[in-house]
């Protein structure tokens, strides 16, 4: 029996997915096989020797120490796209938000308690309104950082809006290429986006290569009062250039899902407590996703939406014994595990290699039932990290 050990308030729709029969799963769980979590910070966590596999329900795992895991042969799942529309739709309330007088005309209209007659109201607040009149998102342009599953989902949503998009992601996948819209018009670099945006969406993970991404040299690029939507990563945007940019009136406005204390109470910053996943529909599909990840790798070692070990995955053939392992990335440790099998008198069926950076994964299918013994072999190679035994 697999047992998973959860972290935070898990979807039952996600739970459900792991049959009573086969899996033990609860907040309290001994030598789990896997942690199943969203926001739960793990570093300086005791990693218990029984690991084999972190899923983090959501995009982020930041909260997860990564490197050590790989070390150890253990596989993060993360869950791209789960929760790519409610991102999606929260960033076009950010831009009417920051584009209309709706937050400040609802405080004035909410500041009106000592008034008790309906028509007095109503003529004060036709008098009134026009301190409330904004703008119009269509016709604009909205500058996309990013163009992965959210960023696509918000290109998608701004050109039903009447929007012109351009977008830019030096590291553009190809799946990611297909999803995305031929309106969409690639810039070469960040600051042609910046030049040319009324509104810029940042769409990054959190790396040292986007660290403050948006700083003052950025925001000396951008047009006069143009608006700033971060529901990426706080570390994204260096919050003191930005308040600089916005109290010179370079910046018109900040959106921001990662509020600071240094932003508080700011007239420009609309700031919100790190909703952009908080959906129920979200929540739901991000734990699921998880769920199957973590199913798929316990039972048949296949990997989907891995962070640190490459996508590997080989259909079962019922009637052979699975023996996955990872190893460190380097010339010869496929063959020498090859060699072992050939010494035990192993068969080789079937067999899948796949690398990613400084780690490999691989998956071999084989007759009959090896021993322990032939698992100690493989975990005596050099360089292998992690193996493992699937009946």
């Amino acid at each position: 029996m697999y047992k998973i050990r959860t972290y935070n308030q898990i979807s039952v729709k996600g739970l459900d997915r792991f049959a009573r029969q086969s899996y033990e799963v609860g907040s309290d769980i001994g030598h789990p096989d896997a942690f199943l979590l969203r926001s739960q910070k793990l570093q300086g966590v005791e990693v218990p020797k029984s690991l084999i596999a972190a899923a983090r329900a959501g995009a982020g795992t930041n909260n997860i120490p990564v490197a050590e895991y790989s070390k150890l042969g253990v596989v993060v799942f993360n869950t791209p796209g789960a929760n790519a529309n409610a991102v999606k739709e929260l960033v076009m309330a950010g831009m009417l938000l920051a584009t209309r007088g709706i937050l400040p005309g609802m405080a004035y209209v909410n500041s009106l308690t000592h008034m008790t007659d309906a028509a007095e109201m109503a003529a004060l607040l036709e008098k009134e309104k026009s301190r409330f009149a904004g703008g119009e998102i269509k016709g604009k342009t909205l500058g996309i950082v990013g163009l992965g599953a959210i960023g696509s989902l918000v290109a998608d949503m701004a050109l039903a809006m009447g929007m012109k998009v351009v977008g830019f992601d030096p590291a553009l996948s190809i799946d990611a290429a297909w999803r995305l819209s031929n309106e969409v018009t690639r810039m070469e670099n960040l600051q042609a986006l910046l030049a040319r945006s009324d509104y810029i969406s940042l769409h990054v993970p959190a790396m040292d290569a986007t660290r403050h991404l948006i700083n003052d040299d950025a925001l000396k690029l951008m047009r006069p009062g143009a608006v700033l939507l971060n529901f990426a990563r706080e570390t994204i945007v260096e919050s003191a250039a930005v308040l600089r940019g916005l109290n010179a009136g370079k910046l018109g406005r900040y959106v921001c899902d990662f509020p600071e204390p240094v932003m508080l109470g700011h007239a420009k910053v609309i700031a919100m407590p790190h909703i952009g996943a908080s959906t129920e529909e979200s929540e739901e599909n991000c734990a699921v996703m998880a769920a199957d990840e973590l199913m798929d790798y316990l039972e048949n070692g296949n990997i989907t939406n891995s962070v640190n070990f490459p996508a590997v995955s080989m259909a079962r053939t019922p009637g052979l014994t699975r023996i996955t392992f990872a190893n460190d990335n380097v010339s010869g440790v496929l063959g020498q595990v090859l060699s072992v099998l050939a010494d035990k008198k192993v068969n080789v069926i079937d067999m899948v290699n796949k690398s990613r950076g400084e780690l490999a994964f691989n998956i071999v299918d084989v007759e009959g039932s090896p021993g322990d013994d032939v698992v100690a072999a493989i975990a005596a190679v050099g360089h292998v990290i992690r193996v493992r035994l699937i009946a």
